[in-house]
């Protein structure tokens, strides 16, 4: 037995050792499949940062793409002779100037010195259609020809397309015209950006267009001025700003030089599903491990109650045989004794039948409710539900039983307010309920004799109260009361008949007529049970109420 025992926890061992192994290559898997997601959530980000960036290229291109198409030869020979502006020309700078990114439109020869010289500059009249004697220059419109100009001298040489676009930060974009052929310049045109439009109106709702609030694209993205280090604007208005924090930055190609987008990465929607499909995931594995280690426990549990039921079963049925010898016994010996003749005194004739009585109703009380408990066990119990008034049954049962609880040294105290509505229950399981509620206080009150049976009720209930100052119960015992078989273990129960049986079979009954019980108790002070009934709807008149005068009544309003 021994070696069998020792072999099944060997097999234990390995089994949950293997289930342990299982589940720990499952969540290391389950984690790199997450760290793959947040990688490939942040790449994806990146390259939607990237994409923004060239964009944003595009928008300042989109209104010159005429530019491009344009005969540079043609523009070159027209611009040396001085001849008017070529019409597709103007055509394209007027359009530059209807858009809202671009102001005011330059222009320069290629022989532009300086910005001093008179005439050096033309500016395009949008209304005629032609270059004009630009006045006064501002400085930023000389900084961008100058500095086109000067990176022109340097790429000249080496240069095959016929334009550059050169950006002087967020001012001006320059665009620098040259004839492929003969490697020269044919002019300088130079773009005023209007900041203005490109913050507020159009970087701010691309910013919001393109990722969104932080909750749906997973980053907070801000346009950044690290010159003045000025935030121009974000797509997360509520999130402040904060340098050490920036995860990512993401510059323009060739324009905006001080301007960069600062990122920080939150949860994208991507990465809050994976994170929730791990947990998901972890949570499914660990109810697994604990369903299956809680059921191991729970066979425990439930064989030692089991094995604790059946011990107190053994009990039971030695306590039943032992109290149902006693009063056969009592009143086999008094039938013998007066079937034998021996008693022929009047008194002691009717003590003895007193006896035989009283053991009958004893043996009657035990044998019922014991079959109260096969038919409970058996499901077997038939309610007929009829409109009764609550009072009138307790009243019934007190006057009924008024003699044995006088004897036993109880003076009840009984509440029922008048006009009590009907409610449906069954007439004998009332009585029982009501029965073995009195009989358990009664019972478990050794110093104090106190007993209240009070009726209270609302509009929609009506709740039978059984009050004593007897024992009480322990909190421990609390939740086991009405199991079957079950008794306090205490030393002052312990001197008390009973069987655990009683509360079990009004538990039942209870539940069976469509009402609730509930306790309140305090150890060594007492217990309160109530029983609470739903109203009959249908009832239209409140019934009298039979009082018995030998009993203390407390009429509530």
């Amino acid at each position: 037995m021994k070696k069998y025992l020792r072999f099944r926890w060997i097999l234990l061992t390995m089994a949950a050792l293997a289930i342990i192994g299982l589940t720990g290559m499952n969540v290391y898997s389950l984690y790199a499949l997450h760290e793959s997601t947040i990688s490939a959530a942040a790449d994806r980000q990146k390259a939607q940062l990237s994409d923004f960036s060239f964009t944003t290229r595009s928008r300042f291109r989109a209104p010159v793409a005429g530019i491009w198409k344009l005969n540079m030869e043609q523009l070159h020979d027209e611009f040396d002779q001085r001849l008017p502006l070529n019409t597709s020309l103007a055509d394209v700078l007027f359009d530059a100037t209807e858009d809202p990114l671009f102001g005011t439109v330059y222009f320069a020869y290629p022989d532009f010195d300086n910005c001093s010289t008179q005439g050096a500059i033309q500016r395009f009249d949008p209304t005629t259609r032609k270059l004009t004697t630009a006045g006064d220059v501002p400085d930023f419109i000389c900084d961008g020809l100058g500095l086109t100009r000067t990176r022109m001298k340097v790429l000249l040489q080496d240069y095959r397309w016929s334009t550059k676009v050169v950006f002087d930060t967020h001012r001006t974009m320059t665009v620098a015209l040259i004839n492929p052929r003969g490697t020269e310049i044919v002019g300088y045109l130079t773009f005023e950006i209007n900041n203005d439009y490109l913050i507020n109106d159009y970087l701010s709702n691309q910013l919001v267009e393109a990722f969104g609030t932080g909750d749906q694209s997973g980053m907070s993205v801000w346009l950044h001025d690290w010159l003045k280090n000025e935030v121009l604007a974000t797509n997360t208005p509520n999130v402040p700003y904060q340098r050490r924090k920036v995860q990512y930055i993401q510059r323009f190609p060739d324009l905006l030089d001080n301007w960069n987008l600062k990122v920080v990465f939150d949860e994208s929607p991507a990465v809050i599903a994976s994170k929730a499909n791990l947990t998901r995931n972890l949570l499914v594995m660990g109810g697994a491990l604990t369903l299956l280690l809680g059921s191991l426990t729970l066979m425990l549990i439930l064989a030692q109650k089991e094995r604790s039921l059946l011990e107190r079963q053994a009990g039971f049925l030695a306590n039943v045989t032992h109290e149902l010898k006693t009063p056969l016994a009592m009143m086999q010996a008094a039938g013998e004794n007066l079937a034998d003749g021996r008693v022929t005194n009047p008194d002691r004739l009717k003590t003895y039948g007193k006896h035989i009585h009283t053991e009958s109703l004893r043996l009657r009380h035990m044998i019922e409710k014991l079959l109260d408990v096969a038919r409970n066990d058996a499901g077997q119990h038939i309610i007929k539900p009829k409109p009764y008034s609550l009072g009138v049954l307790v009243q019934n049962y007190m006057n009924e039983h008024q003699p044995l609880i006088k004897s036993s040294g109880f003076d009840p105290v009984i509440v029922i307010p008048d006009n009590l509505p009907l409610v449906m229950v069954d007439k004998d399981s009332f009585e029982t309920i009501l029965g073995n509620l009195v009989e358990d206080a009664m019972k478990y009150s050794i110093d104090e004799k106190y007993l209240a049976v009070r009726l209270i009720h609302d509009s929609q209930s009506i709740s039978l109260q059984v009050e004593d100052h007897g024992l009480g119960i322990p909190k421990k015992s609390m939740k086991y009361i009405f199991d079957k078989f079950y008794r306090a273990e205490d030393t002052l129960t312990a001197r008390t008949k009973g069987h655990g049986l009683g509360l079990s079979i009004v538990k039942s009954l209870v539940e069976l007529s469509g009402a609730t019980i509930t306790v309140e108790s305090t150890y060594r002070k007492g217990s309160v049970f109530s029983v609470t009934f739903p109203i009959h709807v249908a009832s239209s008149k409140k019934q009298p109420q039979m009082v018995n005068p030998k009993a203390k009544i407390e009429y509530a309003s």
